[in-house]
């Protein structure tokens, strides 16, 4: 069982260990997903064939240049999402108090479970307790940062009923979007 409250001070540690395993575990499917676009699969049998025919026939070659693509891509990746998680650790998230919680019209809030008997921050700005803050203060929407590869994060806004563009759903990148979620509840 979990709960939801607002976030502490002495909960900094952990949320920033949260924010930045959390954003980086998104490389890998960023990487699949982008590696299994058709264009780049095309743009990868092309580099592999041109490292064979440069190379004398040579399948070691074929691969080095398959694979020189393929590590291109994954540092692609890894750059897009480590620069975004370092300008968020520099800007908001460096000071989560003075961000978020010294300014009524916005809030922070931590998922705390049960671990061993003891209580144990596990998540953080959970959607349920965003969509409640908006209700309270009357709020018409929720702005949610969300990628393409979140397809547990996209899943949960569906079954809420929150508002999903169509774009990110059908979309091949690995970019962040910020969308914008309207919940009929929350409008005046």
């Amino acid at each position: 069982m979990f709960s939801i409250r607002e976030y502490k001070p002495s909960d900094e540690h952990v949320v920033m260990s949260l924010f930045h395993d959390g954003i980086l575990e998104h490389v890998y499917p960023a990487f699949f997903k982008a590696m299994s676009n058709p264009d780049h699969i095309g743009i990868a049998l092309s580099i592999s064939m041109a490292g064979y025919v440069l190379g004398g026939s040579s399948y070691f070659q074929a691969l080095l240049f398959g694979s020189l693509w393929a590590g291109l891509i994954y540092y692609c990746c890894h750059d897009i999402y480590n620069s975004y998680m370092m300008g968020r650790l520099s800007t908001d998230m460096a000071d989560i108090q003075a961000s978020y919680l010294e300014n009524p019209d916005n809030g922070f809030w931590v998922a705390e479970a049960d671990v061993n008997g003891q209580a144990k921050v596990v998540g953080m700005v959970a959607v349920v307790g965003a969509l409640d803050f908006c209700k309270e203060r009357g709020f018409s929407r929720l702005v949610v940062d969300l990628s393409s590869p979140q397809t547990a994060a996209i899943c949960m806004c569906q079954k809420l009923e929150l508002f999903v563009p169509p774009l990110l759903l059908h979309l091949k990148l690995f970019s962040t979007f910020e969308i914008v979620f309207i919940q009929p509840t929350c409008l005046p």
